[in-house]
């Protein structure tokens, strides 16, 4: 968990690059929509540098990875923990994933097909109170057992920093932070870019500045509540995992917490699909074109995806889709290395208008 806060710190660096060049060098189409991300930006930033082939090579390749990240990571993945909430929870009995996909589906393709308005009319309605809930339910455990919070630290950085418990000391300590902190908040894997180039202001680095807080407040913060609750729990046991070990934690403190999180899981796997939606989108018609017909066959394919998730078992759909993110995060961050000059200059430009008054400052 050491792994995942410091990776956590780091990763507000590079969403802060990200964000400012998918606002920077969006598309404003003609009809009032906007497509932006990494492959907009590594194409064409690239290109004014000189490099428009290598540009276009690592913006396809970013496109194509995003689409089975979108499939894995955004989907797949999103349901399948979802099910495994509503099972245990419920004592349903297992094998019957599929009509619990069904449903999904069926709700997923009722918000997608109305495009981004609708996308951005979910999302915020449900992420807030989603994270209202389930912060609200570890403040109440973490308050109840406050005298265990400073040797629940204790045994966070001890496996931080010698591996405790995790093969390869600090470097695989490391690494498997780097892998949960990149899953948390995307930051680096540019899937951020997408949805923040939509958004209405003519200031790239004002995006850059707003997307600094997600790492920090999604990785830095929750995950390490939600750390300190299982520790607190005794549940670390390695018998179980993902959204079962979180639940089992909550459940020490009180057995009502096991239905309020299957309903937070649910909310979050619901918001999560619906956004990923959006980025799989903008990577397909970026390879495939802008048109009616080429978004309804995407988003025909993500809605059955949702039903191959819970239908499938959680180790084969975690592997792919950390495959799938750290595939995107390769062709993102070199490209955000390279054109670190740019936002830089960028940065440099707006505080210098600050100074000057041409630009107020926030009151």
């Amino acid at each position: 968990m050491g792994g995942v806060i410091v990776c956590g710190l780091f990763g507000m660096a590079s969403k802060f690059t990200e964000c400012t060049l998918g606002v920077k060098y969006r598309n404003e189409n003609a009809d009032g929509t906007v497509s932006g991300g990494p492959m907009y930006y590594l194409s064409k930033a690239f290109k004014e540098k000189g490099h428009a082939k290598t540009g276009k090579i690592l913006a396809v390749g970013f496109a194509i990875m995003t689409i089975f990240a979108a499939f894995g990571a955004g989907n797949m993945f999103q349901g399948n923990q979802a099910n495994a909430m509503i099972v245990q929870t419920f004592g349903l009995a297992p094998g019957y994933g599929w009509i619990t996909g069904i449903i999904f589906a069926i709700l997923l393709a009722g918000v997608i097909i109305g495009g981004m308005p609708s996308i951005g009319s979910v999302t915020s309605k449900l992420v807030p109170f989603m994270a209202t809930l389930y912060v609200g339910m570890a403040v109440i455990v973490l308050v109840s057992h406050y005298d265990q919070i400073g040797a629940a630290f204790e045994q966070i950085f001890i496996g931080a920093f010698t591996g405790a418990g995790v093969a390869g000391g600090f470097i695989g300590a490391l690494i498997q932070g780097l892998k949960r902190a990149t899953f948390s908040n995307e930051a680096g894997v540019g899937s951020a870019a997408i949805a923040h180039s939509a958004v209405k202001t003519k200031e790239p680095i004002t995006e850059g500045f707003v997307s600094l807080l997600e790492p920090f407040i999604d990785t830095v913060v929750i995950c390490t509540m939600t750390a300190l609750v299982i520790i607190i729990s005794g549940m670390n046991t390695g018998a179980l995992s993902g959204v079962t070990l979180t639940a089992a934690a909550f459940t020490e403190t009180s057995f009502i917490f096991e239905y309020f999180l299957a309903l937070a899981v649910v909310m979050f796997a619901f918001s999560t699909m619906v956004s990923w939606s959006y980025y799989g989108l903008k990577a397909w018609t970026y390879l495939f074109g802008e048109g009616a017909t080429t978004e309804l066959v995407y988003k025909g394919i993500f809605c059955l995806f949702v039903i191959v998730g819970t239908s499938i078992s959680f180790g084969a759909v975690i592997d792919f889709s950390d495959a799938a993110m750290f595939s995107m995060s390769i062709f993102n961050i070199i490209g955000l290395y390279y054109l670190m000059p740019i936002v830089k200059k960028e940065l440099n430009s707006f505080v210098a208008r600050v100074n000057s008054g041409e630009i107020k400052r926030y009151k």
